[in-house]
């Protein structure tokens, strides 16, 4: 099995640090290729980035033809529907995956994010998966994606300060950790406050395992019928 992560943005050391969280957790015999995207912002922090991000993102999809299922590594689910059009193998965004994970993990989860302007993206998400009842509140940590790369920061504090008031004010019983760039910190923050902590990443390679080993492939019904191939060619090439 041949799983696509791909990152929307171009930072590529994100890149890299969801291939290794990705290879942690994938099964024997799967084999992760990650690709950056060969275009757009440097990092994705609300609408104007996410749109920006797509036309690179569906670039790298499509320079890649031989895989089983696709990750888009980016906590708002960049491109999704786009991705889903390009081809009829399961493409799975982390941010659902991480939502889906949750709900079946607890009955009440929270977000914690990056900016305030990432917020309401992720809300709009939420809505549209029908996850709005179970998760409590995205909360903003105000740590710009990049920062997440500093050691010196203080982003892990800060991160752990948004978890603490999750549990405290809003109850929560699950913690979504809202970025790609937070991939890293799941495991030890999920064991320092004793509740799931999840990582879209390693939620989505476990999903595309299962789609896959289930023979599940995207519809060519309604939305997710592929575009003509002469429009492919003149909006990507």
């Amino acid at each position: 099995m041949r799983i696509l992560v791909v990152n929307p943005n171009t930072t590529a050391s994100m890149t890299e640090k969801a291939c290794i969280a990705a290879r942690l957790v994938a099964s024997e015999g799967t084999e992760i290729v990650a690709v950056t995207s060969p275009s757009g912002p440097v990092s994705i922090e609300g609408y104007y980035d996410e749109a920006m991000a797509v036309p690179g993102m569906l670039q790298a999809i499509q320079s890649q033809q031989d895989f089983d299922a696709v990750v888009i590594a980016c906590f708002d689910d960049t491109g999704l529907d786009a991705a889903r059009c390009l081809t009829d193998k399961p493409v799975i965004g982390i941010g659902e995956a991480a939502y889906r994970v949750a709900s079946m993990l607890s009955n009440k989860f929270s977000v914690v994010t990056t900016l305030a302007r990432s917020v309401p993206a992720l809300e709009h998400n939420l809505h549209r998966y029908g996850m709005e009842r179970q998760c409590i509140r995205v909360r903003s940590s105000e740590i710009p994606v990049l920062e997440l790369e500093d050691e010196g920061s203080g982003a892990v504090e800060k991160i752990a300060q948004e978890i603490e008031q999750a549990i405290t004010e809003d109850r929560a019983e699950a913690i979504v950790l809202g970025c790609a760039g937070m991939v890293d910190l799941a495991d030890k923050l999920s064991e320092q406050f004793s509740i799931p902590v999840l990582d879209g990443v390693t939620c989505a390679v476990s999903l595309c395992e299962s789609l896959v080993r289930l023979k599940a492939r995207t519809t060519r019904q309604g939305g997710y019928a592929p575009p003509p191939a002469e429009k492919i060619r003149s909006c990507l090439v």
